[in-house]
Parts: structure tokens; sequence; C-alpha cells
């Protein structure tokens, strides 16, 4: 694939505003929150439930191409290939107000599951959603079940039917119950399979080896991944739509008979391209797929939808997608038909196919809705927790001084088991707490989150200037969180706004004053970590934070508030990680790293942090 580029070097941070503003002023019915990068639908009816997705950018025309009436609420659009960050997910949210609640469909990747976890955790704490429910979309059969027990399929274009379909209802006023259940239920009953010819090139990246022109690709994702399987010598095109087929149809494979397929199910076929393939070739191939649909699988799809629905740049490559309507319909106790109305009602989002031309708007001035995302809802001094201001700030004080500490070796260790980032983000978060936030225990844990969102989405490396902190960003630091879409420490994240969450239904019960025991606290902590658990697949074992993080709740919890022990469990896991094998991350295959009995840097960092407040606590 050419490495050749009319931007060749331009940066995410240009390219996709760019994109954006363009795409915007071109479809007026639409919105545009520039600094968060959310497109979102100017008159999104409130008494309906809200849908919003979002994703990596570089897949145009998903996400902001599927905003609009009848479809997508907003959309948050990341750096290419990598996640909305979770303050750009609340700025989607916080766009598309609902009396009834939020559904949050996104694609089954890492990033995505944790942003739009923590997005969901912080609007369900801070008030803003009266519901709020996150839908990974997992359609992927590549990998088959053994390999995705852990995280589940991966997302791939076919998730845009389970969209399409809870959109439309979501706009014809359906309960946000009901829409979970529809999105759940045509979720399940979607299978797709990808190849390719090659891989796209990212502009302003090191391009990636190019493929042998004998070897065509089966199980291509939409992020470069190399791919499940390489077929050479290259086979005729009716060979390989065969083997495609034969992953998503055979019902005797027991890793990948997801879906089951009978004689008269009504069946959707959508086919997508990647970006690199012509119309002309893509025809032709949604027409061989059509034909063996029918000739081996008795298969004749009810709906076809073929186009670029989801790409990967130029990406030569393409997917096909099978969704079984029938057994969809017989899960929520609903007509076929029904679903196919759903599916096929008109929408004005841009790029959804077969759609009336949307009415033109007229330009007008409107409330600014980049004035209220940032609002946090002010907190009723009844309704917080008694803590002693002083001890407050020496405890959050005192363990992030603990962290900062403790950065040369989390550096050191990291640049052996993971990208080196790991002492730098520690030590952005750490050194954000500013020292004259206010001392409500809510809003410092809240804004806490913040920061630790915000600094480990930046990777910022800090200095000094004119006796206050600054930051910047080195441009090959830069470069690799780009290239790698990678930020750790979102589980912390995660944890603090859940906990912030549990504490205030505590507060609800039993006021505040009745809520600051170390017993509650304990207790608080052990329901928020359980939260943290439906957004990551890392348990104790897998060589990362989680290995202290669950043992230190498990153990606060059960010695009745005993933090002091929980801090001595904390320590003696975080050394336990020296001899863990890792399952997630670079850590896992990079060769450096095997045979290294080195802690975890981020569960090293958890470990510090907990110790620091311990020390601030026997201060006092």
């Amino acid at each position: 694939m050419s490495d050749k580029h009319f931007f060749p070097e331009t940066a995410a941070n240009t390219l996709v505003p760019k994109y954006l503003r363009a795409f915007t002023a071109a479809n007026p019915h639409l919105g545009l929150i520039e600094s968060e990068r959310v497109v979102y639908e100017k008159q999104h009816d409130r008494r309906a439930v809200s849908v919003i997705s979002g994703g990596g950018s570089g897949h145009e025309p998903g996400w902001s191409g599927y905003v609009g009436k009848g479809a997508l609420a907003a959309a948050a659009c990341g750096d290419i290939f990598a996640s909305p960050s979770t303050k750009q997910i609340l700025a989607a949210v916080r766009a598309t107000p609902s009396d009834e609640g939020h559904i949050m469909m996104i694609t089954n990747y890492t990033g995505d599951k944790l942003h739009f976890g923590l997005a969901a955790e912080r609007a369900k704490a801070d008030g803003t959603c009266r519901n709020v429910a996150v839908i990974p979309l997992t359609d992927d059969v590549s990998l088959g079940r053994s390999k995705s027990a852990v995280v589940g399929r991966r997302g791939m274009p076919g998730h845009m039917i389970p969209a399409k379909i809870t959109t439309a209802a979501a706009a014809k006023k359906y309960s946000f119950d009901r829409c979970v259940k529809l999105a759940t239920a045509v979720n399940a009953e979607v299978v797709s399979i990808g190849s390719a010819l090659d891989h796209c090139h990212v502009p302003g990246r090191a391009k990636h080896e190019t493929l042998p022109s004998d070897v065509v690709v089966v199980g291509a994702g939409i992020h470069n991944e190399p791919g499940a399987q390489r077929l050479s010598p290259f086979p005729p095109v009716e060979d390989l739509i065969s083997h495609c087929l034969k992953l998503l149809c055979d019902p005797n494979d027991p890793e990948r008979s997801f879906v089951e397929f009978h004689n008269n199910d009504t069946v959707v076929l959508l086919i997508n391209n990647y970006g690199g393939v012509s119309n002309l070739e893509l025809g032709a191939l949604t027409d061989e797929t059509m034909v063996q649909l029918g000739r081996t699988w008795n298969i004749k799809p009810a709906r076809i939808l073929s186009g670029s629905f989801e790409t990967s740049l130029n990406g030569p490559g393409f997917s096909i997608s099978l969704c079984n309507l029938t057994n969809a319909a017989n899960e929520v106790s609903a007509p076929v038909e029904e679903l196919l109305d759903l599916l096929d009602m008109k929408t004005d989002a841009v790029h959804w196919p077969n759609v009336f031309s949307p009415d033109a708007y007229k330009t007008q001035t409107e409330e600014s809705t980049t004035e209220h995302i940032e609002h946090r809802p002010e907190l009723a001094h009844e309704n917080d927790i008694k803590v002693a201001p002083s001890l407050l700030d020496s405890v959050i004080r005192t363990a992030c001084l603990a962290a900062i500490a403790a950065e040369p070796n989390l550096t050191k260790w990291d640049m052996i088991m993971g990208d080196g980032d790991c002492g730098e983000a520690v030590q952005g978060v750490s050194e954000g707490e500013h020292p004259k936030l206010p001392y409500s225990p809510f809003i410092r844990f809240g804004t806490s989150a913040d920061i630790c969102r915000n600094r480990h989405y930046r990777n910022t490396r800090p200095r000094r200037k004119q006796g206050r902190l600054h930051h910047e960003v080195p441009p090959s630091h830069d470069r690799r969180r780009r290239q790698h879409g990678r930020e750790p420490g979102r589980d912390p994240c995660i944890l603090l706004s859940a906990f912030t969450s549990a504490l205030q239904q505590v507060v609800k019960r039993n006021g505040g004053q009745s809520a600051s025991s170390s017993t509650t606290y304990a207790q608080t902590l052990a329901e928020a970590v359980e939260t943290l658990k439906k957004y990551t697949g890392a348990r104790e074992g897998d060589r990362t934070v989680m290995d202290v993080m669950i043992p230190f709740a498990e153990s606060f919890a059960k010695t009745g508030g005993d933090f002091a022990a929980a801090v001595r469990v904390a320590h003696e896991k975080a050394e336990g990680t020296r001899h863990l094998k890792a399952k997630f991350g670079r850590a896992s295959y990079v060769a450096e790293a095997q045979g290294q009995a080195i802690p975890d840097p981020g569960a090293w960092a958890f470990y510090e942090w907990v110790a620091g407040m311990q020390k601030a606590i026997e201060q006092q």
C-alpha cells in the first residue's frame, strides 16, 4: 500500500478537526463541539433515548457520518485508530440530554470500553444521566471462542445493523429498557469476517511491511492488525468468499458457530469496504457473496447493504457481515417485520444508505453547547461527607508525593516491560492535584478522576517555569502515543468514579456524617472494584494494576476497614508481580520482558499511592 498522502506529516490533532469542520459545514443539521471533536444532532429530542457512539478516526464515515434523526444522537471522534477520551465522551453525553437515558454503543476494543465505561460512571456520579448503558458490539469470528474468551469478540462493521435498529427505536420513543434489550439481542445475532490484500498507511507514521503479492489475509481487523490467517498462493476470489462464508455459517465449527441460520430466516447482509477497494470490485464481491449464500447455505438476504460503512483509512480490503433478525426478534418477543421496519426507517444521517434528502436547516444562532459540558452540578452541603479538610488534603498530597518519588523506578521498569511511559503518567497525575481545590470529598474525588484521565491521555512530561508547574509533550513520546493509542492508568480513573458514585448512594441513604466511617469506605471500595471489572478483562494474576487493586479492596472490606492491613496486602501483591507472566499489553510479547524479575509498574504505582495515604493517616 502506498505511503503517499496529500497530508503526509499531518498529526491527527490537525487532520481530524479539519475533516469535522468541513463535514458539519456541509451538513448544517449537525453541530460540532470542535474542542472535543464531538458531532451531535442539533435538533435532538430529549424525550427520546440518546444513543451515542464514537471511536478512533480513520474509520470514516464511522462515526460522525451516522449522526442525525433516526440515527446516533452524537459521536465522539478520537485520534487515528485511538479511542476518544472520557472528556470527549462526556461532552457528547451533555450535548444530547435525555429524560429517558443514554445508551453507548461501541466497538469492543479495550480503549473504547474503558473510556466509555469511565464516562458512564462519571455521568451517573454527577447526575448527568437518568439511565446509562454501555453495550460493546461484538461480531468478529476470526479469533474464535478460545482466543476471545477473556475480552470477547472484536467489533467489526457488522455492528452497524444493531446500531441502526437501536437508534431507530430510540427515535420512535421506545423505552430505555426496550432499546437496551433490542441492542443486545440484535448484536448477539451478528457475525463478521474481514479480508485484506495489504495494510493501510497512516499519515505521518512508519510504513507497515507490505504483504507479498501472492498472499491474502483472512480475519483482517480495522486497525492494521496482521490478520488471523494468511492464504497463499492467492486463491481465486470464489474460493476466498467460500472460505469466509464457511467461517460465518458452518454450524459444525465449535470455535466460530456464534449464530445459527435456518431455512426462511430473515437475514441481513452487509458488505463493507475498508476504503481502498473500488466500487466496481466491491459490487462484484457482493454479487459473489449473494450467489454462494443461496447456493451453499440456503440463505437469501432480506436486505443487502454494500458500501463504505466503517473504513480503515485506505485499506485494500472488505468484510462480510450477516445478521439473523429472526433469532433476534424471537429473543425480544417481537415480529421480525418490526425489526426490518426499524432498519429501513429513514434517517438524515449523511452516510446511511438509501435515506431521504435532509431538509435544509436555516443557519441560526443557538445556545452554545460548549458552555455547559464542563459544568459539574453543585453539591448540597447536607449531601456531602463530613471529613476534616486537613486530613483530606494531607492524605491526597502524601499519596501523590510517594508516587512522584517512585517515578524513576516506574520509568525504568516500564522501559523493559512496556512503553516506558508509566512513570511519567503517574507523575503527571500526582502533580496535577491542585492545592486549592474545594474540600468537598465528592468534588475532590471527581476532580482527581478528571486529572487522572487528562494527564494519562496527554502523557505529559513536567517542567518548571516561573515558579509554576507546566507540561510539554516530547515529540517522540507524542508520536508514540498517537501511534499506539495507549493510555496507562485508566483503571484507577474508573475506580475513582465508581467509588464516588457508590459513596453518594450511601450518603443519600444514611446522611453525610454516618458515611464517613472506614467500614463504609471499605464496602464502597469493594463495590467500585466490582464495577471496574465490568470494563476490563484483567484480573488478579494477569500482571496488571488489578493484581494490587483487587486484593487491596478485598482486604480492606474483610478486615472491616483496617486500612493499614490492606496496605500491607498491597505491598505483598505488588512484590508478587515480579514473578507473574504478563497476559495483557506489550509486556506479554516483548522478548526483553521475559525472565525479568521486576514488579509491574502500574501495580507498584497503586501501592505507592495507598502507602502514602496510610502514612498521612498515621501522622494525624
